[in-house]
């Protein structure tokens, strides 16, 4: 008998690892998932992760993982066809929040409003997580949301913020240079 939540987590790890070949640039770039080229992510374990969430739901006992994994697999379609899914996506982080309000969590809720064009609410949902103030993808995520409410030089001092609490040099270079305003506005 197959755990649903296991299950979950197998079909997010399956998820994250098919689109690993296509996550950094032959220099080290980092690669946000909206530029990243599909044609190398490997179709046959993103097959073998949507079979275990659809396995996870026949179940009928929806978790945070499965909901987790539900959210990749949108991001994944929607970058395979070009389809504007940020509603559904906001929708799901509404659920996964429901089983984890984590800062991440809340943080990624915020980006998926955003990106629904939902700015001035994303930002009021960034502004209300407490205890973020050294926690890199909040202030990655304010430089998107930021950029995206055309507030340009309050972005780009968010990024800077971002890229010194990072050790990692190819996302320092992606926030730096801009990589946040990738992508529609």
């Amino acid at each position: 008998h197959n755990q649903p939540e296991a299950l979950g987590l197998l079909a997010l790890m399956l998820h994250c690892e098919a689109r690993r070949a296509a996550r950094r640039g032959p220099d080290g770039t980092f690669i946000p998932l909206r530029e990243q080229d599909v044609r190398l992510w490997s179709r046959e374990i993103m097959a073998e992760a949507e079979a275990a969430l659809r396995a996870a739901a026949r179940v009928g006992q929806p978790g945070r993982f499965q909901t987790e994994a539900a959210i990749q697999s949108l991001h994944a379609q929607s970058r395979m066809t070009g389809e504007r899914l940020h509603g559904p996506l906001a929708q799901l982080y509404d659920v996964l929040a429901g089983f984890a309000p984590t800062t991440g969590v809340l943080v990624a809720r915020a980006v998926a409003l955003a990106e629904n064009g939902e700015v001035n609410a994303a930002l009021s949902q960034l502004d209300a997580i407490t205890g973020a103030e050294n926690y890199q993808p909040w202030w990655a995520s304010r430089a998107r949301v930021l950029w995206l409410c055309s507030q340009e030089a309050a972005a780009r001092e968010a990024a800077a913020h971002a890229a010194g609490l990072s050790s990692d040099p190819g996302i320092r270079r992606f926030l730096l240079e801009g990589g946040y305003r990738d992508g529609p506005r």
